[in-house]
């Protein structure tokens, strides 16, 4: 019998060629299948490039090419990513770090299997039995209809007179949790006339559509003030229905503008709103519990039908460790199958450190980290094997604690016969790799290309930055700074914080630690007073187009302009992409979209003004030397030195440029688009808006998200820096050498969720490693080899 391998074994290796996405310079490289392999490089270096844009990318783009073209037509289109062989690819699944849903009925439960299963053992089990699994339901509507509905059977015709169907929808918040009252002050100003620009709504400017919908639709007279109009011209204005009819020679909907502001801001989540827009709708509305659901977003026979003593809502409340426990108690032979399937579930919450939520937790209130380990459960019971999954920094908000059960989960994965890819700095992730590749050596564009493939110990022997600083440790400061005053808080019982009192010393860096869902978050975001002058800057994405660049969204781009027409003796719009000086052909965006129907949509750099975004004539005006395009191809680091001196100086641009080289993006072009940039980058970009702030108190969440290991060394220096300008630095981190560099550390615990919540130790770093009561002192004794 021959031993010789079957041909269709030989393919074990993904190849790819000649990669090109962003900054990669003609990238090749060879990754093993089922194997894991983790991919590092300094902040920048064009990792996410390789594994997102162009490995993922690609085997997402051929998998929706299977599909028939009439469902491609509603899918993303995208374009083949630049790269000349991508060979050997398999299905890949991404599990990333972008926040989980923007709608407010998306719940831990929803996202997840877990209360569908739920669902249906409560309408097995339930007493008294109301109806089938979408009776118990948040966002099934019940509905009731009469008249004739045919239903063909055979050669038999049946008429049915009614249809029901029963849902668990609170009917008063509509399965939200909560209901939104107007403040009518904030929509309008009642002493001006329609015509005299009385509605105050962002996007309701006087000439626009929305509002000639009102001034033109003849219910009421528009040069009348609203508070002289009728109760019955006040009803249209505010609450008519939606009436077809013809405003301005145009057939239009006129609705009432309270129903037209419910459903077009008050639908979505405040989360995903644009900043005026979220400012507005916390002015304008507020938010309390449903009185008729106290919350649980239950129609009322949904709450009262119960498996021993526990309704639906009382079980998706409790959390998660406690539920998996109470399934585990209930002896009911006839539904063991999905008891069994919801206990692995439940359990696979616990294993990977999630233990602590609850599955009514709204999915947009969940950190990056739990929103990607959260995404990262169906896929753990999944019977898929030879797939390709792709992570990206599954240790961000992880304590070191966590991180080994996240390292067993990923080789779990391997072990099933997957390809496990992972964009990761932490050394303890990097560990256990089956192989390694290094990008950089710098970022922007001086990285792009791989320094180094192959193992870990080799990775150690070399020669790269990951290689220098693979094994380093920050070492436990001698002095301290003494605080100049404390920030109080007192009572503290957000979330799970149990009565918590604490004083935050100011003048000093503090650092904030803990296991996830210990209570960080709760204490810094919900119980700092709001008087305390506090700049808070999250990971949340920044809000803008692909037209939003650095030098638009740190106010960079004023002073520049204003320099370039000053020395010009010309207005400064024209030195806009998104104003008068926009290239004619493609509206200042630098590339033409074309939309191919069925088939996908290609980006071709505009050919009148070959990507620079300019009308040619304002390409003719200079400052010294340069045209605006040229400015906004330059780095942070030449554009500092640029205008720092010489004929464009500009001491303006100068001291946003400095803050943005301190926070250590020297590297970003100024002028690249701000959905380019990574969670870490944001995070350091928003950090360096915020510096020229007034605010006294600093609150950063995990800053070293995204940073490599040299890089970290350079976030140190900033935060010394500040803390040394006067200002008090609190920083939310599981990163030991930020602890280790803290001036005092406030340890939250012991658990999470209800196990947490309690302060645990309170001190200088020296005294918790000394102490080594807490799982933060032991891991951070450890770290430091003491």
């Amino acid at each position: 019998m021959s031993t010789a391998p079957h041909v269709a074994d030989s393919h074990d290796l993904i190849r790819v060629h000649g990669a090109r996405v962003n900054n990669l310079k003609d990238v090749s490289v060879e990754l093993p299948k089922r194997r894991l392999t983790v991919f590092t490089g300094v902040s920048g270096s064009g990792k996410s490039s390789l594994v997102f844009g162009t490995i993922a990318a690609e085997s997402q783009r051929l998998i929706n090419e299977t599909y028939s073209a009439f469902v491609q037509g509603f899918m993303p289109t995208t374009a083949r990513p630049e790269v000349d062989v991508l060979e050997g690819l398999t299905t890949a699944i991404t599990v990333d770090q972008q926040r989980m849903g923007g709608d407010p009925r998306s719940t831990v439960g929803t996202a997840t299997d877990a209360n569908a299963l739920l669902r249906i053992l409560f309408s097995r089990l339930g007493t008294p039995h109301i109806g089938p699994p979408s009776a118990y339901a948040f966002n099934v509507a019940s509905v009731s209809a009469g008249g004739a509905i045919t239903v063909e059977r055979g050669a038999k015709k049946a008429v049915k007179a009614t249809f029901n169907r029963t849902g668990g929808m609170c009917p008063r918040c509509e399965g939200r949790g909560s209901v939104t009252d107007l403040d009518l002050t904030q929509l309008y100003d009642d002493s001006k006339s329609l015509n005299e620009g009385a509605l105050t709504i962002p996007g309701y400017k006087a000439g626009g559509w929305g509002y000639r919908l009102y001034s033109e639709s003849g219910f009421y007279d528009p040069d009348k003030p609203i508070r002289d109009y009728t109760k019955r011209e006040l009803h249209d204005f505010l609450h008519r229905e939606p009436t077809r009819m013809k405003i301005a020679g145009i057939n239009m909907t006129y609705e009432g503008l309270v129903p037209r502001i419910q459903k077009s801001m008050l639908a979505k989540d405040k989360e995903s709103m644009q900043p005026h827009i979220r400012e507005f709708v916390e002015r304008a509305v507020t938010f309390s519990t449903c009185p008729e659901c106290d919350g649980t977003r239950l129609s009322e026979g949904a709450r009262a039908s119960k498996i021993d003593g526990v309704s639906i809502a009382d079980a998706c409340a409790m959390q998660i460790t406690d539920l998996a426990a109470w399934i585990r108690g209930l002896d009911e032979p006839s539904v063991l199958p999905l008891l069994t399937t919801l206990g692995q579930t439940l359990d696979s919450f616990v294993e990977i450190g999630l233990g602590y939520l609850s599955l009514d937790r709204p999915a947009g209130t969940l950190s990056g980290g739990e929103a990607q380990r959260t995404k990262m459960i169906r896929h753990l019971g999944s019977s898929l094997t030879d797939t390709t999954y792709v992570f990206d920094e599954p240790t961000t908000g992880l304590h070191p604690h966590d991180i080994q059960r996240m390292n067993d989960l990923l080789l779990r994965l391997r072990d099933k016969g997957n390809t496990v890819l992972v964009v990761e700095h932490k050394p303890e992730v990097i560990a256990i790799a089956d192989h390694v590749v290094d990008l950089g050596p710098g970022a922007g564009s001086a990285g792009g290309t791989v320094c180094f493939e192959g193992t870990v110990e080799e990775l150690r022997a070399g020669d790269t930055v990951t290689g220098r600083h693979f094994d380093d440790r920050a070492s436990l400061k001698d002095t301290f700074r003494k605080p100049t005053g404390a920030l109080e808080i007192r009572g503290a019982s957000t979330n799970n914080l149990q009565d918590v009192d604490v004083d935050i010393p100011l003048g000093v860096l503090t650092v904030v630690t803990g296991v996830a869902g210990s209570g960080k978050s709760s204490l810094l975001h919900g119980s700092i007073p709001a008087d305390a002058g506090v700049v808070s800057v999250d990971q949340s994405p920044i809000r803008g187009s692909r037209r939003s660049n650095p030098a638009t969204y740190t106010g960079l781009l004023d002073p520049i302009r204003k320099a370039f027409a000053k020395a010009n003796d010309v207005k400064p719009a024209l030195f806009s992409a998104n104003s008068e000086g926009a290239c004619p052909a493609c509206n200042g965006a630098g590339v033409i979209y074309t939309d191919l129907g069925m088939m996908a949509g290609v980006a071709t750099t505009c050919e009148d003004c070959e990507g620079k975004r300019f009308d040619a004539s304002v390409l003719e005006y200079r400052l010294g030397g340069r045209d605006i395009s040229e400015v906004l191809a330059m780095s942070v680091t030449e554009a500092e030195e640029f205008f720092g001196s010489g004929e464009a100086h500009t001491p303006a641009a100068h001291r946003v440029l400095e803050r943005l080289a301190d926070v250590g993006l020297g590297y970003l072009t100024i002028g690249q688009p701000l959905t380019t940039l990574s969670g870490g980058e944001r995070q350091r970009l928003k950090l360096a808006t915020h510096m020229g702030d007034k605010g006294g108190v600093y609150v950063l969440d995990e800053p070293t998200t995204g940073l490599h290991l040299a890089d970290v060394e350079q976030l140190l220096g900033l935060l010394d820096r500040l803390v040394d300008s006067g200002k008090s630095v609190i920083v939310v981190e599981h990163h030991q050498a930020v602890m280790a560099h803290a001036d005092w550390i406030i340890d939250l615990g012991p658990g999470a969720g209800h196990d947490g919540g309690r302060i645990v130790f309170e001190g200088t770093p020296a005294d918790l490693v000394a102490d080594r009561s807490t799982l933060t002192g032991e891991h951070l004794a450890a770290y430091v080899g003491a």
